[in-house]
């Protein structure tokens, strides 16, 4: 029973040998020591102007929750899609619903104004 196990065995073996491998070449290939531009806040030759620690507007995260949210959801078409004469006519009003539901997300989300970048 625990030879079905053995090619997964092998795997994690082959992965961490190799992890160790590239981490010990790193370290006598990488550089030594640091510069002096290494060690400044922004190593683009840029003076900053302002704080590096400033608030961050809460629009972007917001506007990525959704984008995540609507794209998942919308990875479950294909699955749909490709079994859809099996469903039947069942199967089209469960993704009706599913598609409602959707659009009532994206309604309120929109009421709310979480699209809106002023």
């Amino acid at each position: 029973m625990l030879s079905n196990y053995g090619p997964v065995l092998i795997l994690i073996l082959l992965s961490s040998a190799l992890a160790t491998v590239v981490l010990i070449l790193s370290s006598f290939m990488g550089p030594r020591g640091l510069n002096a531009g290494a060690q400044d806040t922004y190593e683009s030759g840029i003076i900053p102007t302002e704080p590096a620690r400033r608030r961050f507007p809460v629009r972007f995260a917001l506007v990525a929750m959704l984008f995540l949210v609507f794209d998942i959801e919308a990875i479950f078409f294909y699955p749909w899609a490709v079994i859809f004469r099996h469903l039947g006519l069942y199967g089209l009003f469960e993704m009706l619903l599913f598609i409602g539901l959707l659009f009532v997300g994206y309604i309120y989300a929109y009421k709310k104004g979480a699209l809106n970048w002023e």
